[in-house]
């Protein structure tokens, strides 16, 4: 499957704001936000005036980013999101949220997004007893999100837990820390969602 390959924090600096695409290096002086806070590429520093289509637009790249979604994928949850009752923008951001690899990240399980892919995509995590290796997956009410047995005793695991030990977990989720169990007691709302995400920019793109 296509994935971008390049650094990570290009893309933080394409969209001007952190993403948190590498874990701890997001809270130091190392990231690139804090020291580069422009544009990647020879005309990064240029001002630009931006059409109400390249505002949009840069509102559906960031979204993408932070979940890390192709672009396939995000007019596909668009779709599903526009079928469903309720707020076409509301119900896309319920629909990220519930993907497995950010129900990972939001159990503190990694210490982000990427990670929380890779992990999932190496067999760490079971949903109801079976193993799922399928990021995109998406959680529903009631399912029970753990780390597999085998990979408990993982060094890789316990360090992320040691990093993410305080992490608040939002009220939709529930979270043993002890046994590494989680579990999805309700669908996220939009309050749930603590990004800084304008989704009606994205449904009027989408609606052109």
């Amino acid at each position: 499957m296509a994935r971008y390959t390049e650094a990570s924090c290009r893309l933080c600096r394409r969209e001007g704001i952190k993403l948190f695409l590498k874990g701890e290096r997001c809270y130091t002086d190392k990231c690139s936000i804090s020291r580069r806070a422009y544009a990647p590429g020879q005309h990064g520093q240029a001002r630009k005036k931006m059409s109400e289509y390249g505002i949009q637009l840069r509102e559906k790249q960031k979204v993408r980013r932070f979940y890390g979604v192709l672009e396939s994928q995000f007019s596909k949850y668009f779709e599903m999101a526009a079928k469903r009752k309720g707020i076409t923008g509301e119900n896309l951001l319920q629909i990220l949220e519930t993907r497995l690899d950010n129900t990972v990240y939001r159990l503190g399980l990694g210490t982000s997004r990427p990670e929380s892919r890779q992990l999932v995509n190496h067999g760490h995590f079971t949903i109801n007893g079976k193993r799922v290796n399928i990021p995109s997956y998406l959680v529903k009410v009631g399912d029970v999100i753990a780390v597999a047995e085998k990979s408990k005793k993982s060094p890789k695991v316990k360090s992320i837990n040691d990093i993410t030990g305080g992490k608040v977990i939002p009220k939709w989720l529930e979270f043993d820390s002890e046994n590494l169990v989680g579990k999805v007691t309700a669908l996220p709302s939009r309050e749930d969602v603590d990004l800084p995400i304008k989704e009606h920019l994205i449904v009027e793109l989408y609606s052109k």
